[in-house]
């Protein structure tokens, strides 16, 4: 947190299926995987464009979460299905050992692309929302401290939850 690219809007994919485009897409699941994180966006290992990744399947940071498929959505859009919200904890592989209570649509339709430059569009609820709409926040220069309504819900991980395994850097 404090980088400049990381609070500014991402330039879009114009060409797919590219070896420039396969070799971030693998740096960003390195960096993911090691960091056990739930999803990553490219400007957080510095490069500005509109991708992100996502896929939770046992991950100790979200010991209690839903599966999430791995996905590479690329020039995402998202709309909010309803105008239902829900406050959740979240971390952030961008703000270690922190977390904050962010509300966030609970319902939510979002398009884009894969690598390959073929359509994605689905229509998710629930934690894959939450970490779709987390993860696209940073194409916009959006990290999620910027949307916690109250910062008596924000802090460092192992004050927050002293008796907790939840790992957050």
């Amino acid at each position: 947190m404090g980088d400049p690219l990381l609070f500014a809007k991402a330039e879009p994919v114009t060409q797919f299926d590219t070896p420039e485009l396969h070799a971030l897409i693998e740096d960003m699941h390195d960096t993911m995987a090691q960091m056990n994180g739930a999803g990553i966006a490219a400007p957080q290992i510095g490069v500005s464009m509109r991708v992100v990744i996502f896929g939770v399947g046992n991950n100790p940071r979200y010991p209690d979460a839903e599966k999430v498929p791995y996905t590479v959505l690329i020039n995402p859009v998202l709309n909010p299905v309803g105008n239902n919200m829900e406050d959740g904890w979240e971390g952030c592989l961008s703000v270690p050992g922190m977390r904050g209570v962010v509300p966030r649509y609970t319902r939510l339709h979002y398009t884009g692309f894969d690598q390959f430059g073929q359509p994605i569009d689905r229509l998710v609820s629930d934690f894959h929302a939450r970490v779709v709409q987390h993860e696209c926040d940073h194409l916009d220069g959006i990290l999620y401290p910027m949307r916690i309504q109250d910062l008596r819900n924000f802090g460092y991980t192992d004050v927050l939850f002293p008796d907790s395994d939840i790992a957050d850097d």
